[in-house]
């Protein structure tokens, strides 16, 4: 009736544990899927949570999108290599908090007092939802198990959670790749600088985000205040 958007988390203060139901998903494989259980074939793997404000419309408050198309690009030239490439597409929007929360929370951060912030990037999320993520991990790498999957050579992703859940269910991860700087959009420096700083895998890339770099990470400025009395002016 809602279209998983979960306004019991806004509007139902009282509940004390909230499951979101686990969506969906689509594979896309590039290569020859028989090569997949082979460890010795190369294979290169995203595991993408749905982001309708960035894969579908192009917002660059995150890096959603341009971590999903340098995952397809990956997946290409790996099957180009004779290897076999991976994209699972979850649905789980939001960290599972659903579209409208998600964007409750862009809202709070762009309009809260000092602007967006990497230092207020967590913080934001459960000012709104009351928590900071529902994604439930422990059941995401089944369906690579159910490709056969044993060992993957490049995983594009930066996720501590992510490869915790993987590497956790007996699957091999040899090498984590990190989206290349030049592809993070402006507005998306508060999200890397975030997390990284909480514990997302930084590569070489992203080498050097401490405290400082933090606090001084800031997100594009509206002029919300200053519009606004403009507009009460005349």
């Amino acid at each position: 009736m809602t279209n998983g958007m979960y306004p019991e988390l806004i509007t139902r203060p009282d509940i004390k544990i909230f499951l979101p139901p686990i969506g969906g998903l689509t594979i896309y494989i590039w290569g020859d899927p028989d090569t997949i259980p082979d460890d010795d074939i190369e294979l290169t793997c995203r595991v993408h949570d749905e982001c309708n404000g960035s894969d579908v419309f192009g917002s660059d408050i995150c890096t959603c999108r341009p971590y999903l198309t340098h995952a397809i690009e990956e997946c290409i030239k790996t099957a180009q290599r004779g290897g076999c490439g991976i994209v699972i597409y979850y649905r789980k929007e939001g960290r599972s908090l659903g579209e409208v929360t998600k964007y409750l929370v862009y809202n709070t951060r762009k309009r809260q007092e000092g602007g967006d912030s990497a230092e207020n990037y967590f913080a934001c999320t459960e000012k709104v939802a009351g928590v900071q993520d529902t994604r439930f991990q422990a059941l995401m790498p089944d369906p690579l198990h159910f490709l056969g999957v044993k060992k993957i050579h490049n995983f594009i992703s930066m996720s501590d959670m992510k490869y915790n859940a993987i590497v956790s269910t007996g699957i091999e991860i040899v090498n984590r790749v990190e989206i290349p700087k030049e592809l993070v959009p402006d507005d998306a420096q508060v999200e890397i600088t975030a997390k990284v700083f909480h514990g997302y895998n930084a590569g070489e890339a992203y080498k050097g985000i401490d405290e400082n770099e933090l606090k001084k990470t800031k997100g594009r400025e509206y002029g919300y205040e200053k519009d606004s009395k403009k507009n009460v002016v005349e």
